[in-house]
């Protein structure tokens, strides 16, 4: 399977079921719809919406667009084309905007990954925290080239000056390009993380555990935000050299555009990197529980 059919293809987590006839194939539109489907579940206080509790702890731990589907059904069964009102909105986070979006594209023809990183967009200056965790879609070109899409910033609903449709790569960072910088000395890794008013979740093995999910979303694994496993799993004075070497290997690949589907499944069989049957998943309001994935879900 080549580059463009590997990310054509829908993964379990990806995977819509029945896509609705008058979907639009065009990127721009379906950033459009997703936003129009989805709100942040921290963002409420943006929008002057108070949101329900339950929802904002239960509605992101959803693993797959089909579960996303199904509850935006059960809020409104209505054509997923028509406008909804912010309380019949999925309450996710940035990682669920990219799969919703990833998967509206491959729905209708467009090869697309999700990929995780961090967004220097959304920060505000009052945190020693400028590149924060962040999630977004990247969809092929016609002419074979890559753009970044961050459907959670469409139509205007954050203030941004870029398109969201060719978010610049220099205001998201792709996780090995940020694990890059920060091991030549470019950046400072305590930049990189989650602004949180308990305490910033930040550093290198912030970075670190980073890489390792988008090496696994490259791998149509599209994992949850908080999942770790292996070398994202690791305490920091645990990570040995042949450690770093291979995060060192992962960051050079999935930090360069053209990333061959052959590269992902070398470093992706890495038992280090692999997904495994039990995963640990850092819920941040549910708290830390053991997830058992079946293989198809390992990638």
């Amino acid at each position: 399977m080549d580059s463009h059919d590997f990310h054509l293809k829908q993964s379990p987590y990806s995977d819509p079921g029945a896509v609705p006839a008058d979907l639009p194939a065009d990127p721009r539109e379906l950033a459009s719809l997703v936003r129009n489907l989805l709100i942040h579940r921290e963002e409420g206080g943006h929008f002057g919406y108070a949101m329900p509790e339950e929802r904002r702890h239960e509605d992101a731990e959803a693993r797959y667009v089909s579960a996303i589907l199904r509850i935006l059904r059960e809020r409104r069964p209505a054509p997923l084309t028509e406008h909804r009102e912010l309380d019949e909105r999925f309450a996710g986070t940035c990682r669920d905007f990219a799969l919703l979006m990833c998967a509206f594209l491959r729905a209708t023809g467009t090869p697309a990954r999700v990929r995780c990183g961090f967004a220097t967009y959304f920060e505000d200056g009052t945190s020693p925290v400028t590149h924060g965790d962040h999630w977004v879609t990247e969809y092929r070109l016609p002419d074979g080239g890559w753009r970044l899409a961050d459907a959670q910033v469409a139509d205007g609903a954050h203030d941004v000056l870029f398109d969201p449709l060719d978010v610049p790569r220099d205001r998201f960072l792709v996780a090995g390009a940020g694990w890059r910088a920060c091991r030549a000395g470019d950046a400072d890794p305590e930049a990189f993380g989650v602004p949180l008013p308990t305490g910033d979740l930040r550093g290198l093995w912030f970075v670190r555990c980073n890489v390792v999910r988008d090496l696994a979303a490259l791998g149509r694994v599209e994992v949850l935000p908080w999942d770790a496993w292996g070398l994202a799993a690791k305490d920091e004075p645990e990570v040995t050299a042949d450690d770093l070497a291979l995060l060192d290997e992962v960051a050079a690949v999935t930090a360069a555009e053209a990333v061959s589907a052959e590269e992902i499944r070398r470093l992706f069989a890495d038992p280090r990197l692999a997904v495994p049957a039990e995963i640990t998943s850092y819920t941040t309001y549910l708290g830390v529980r053991q997830i058992r994935l079946p293989e198809s879900l390992r990638g």
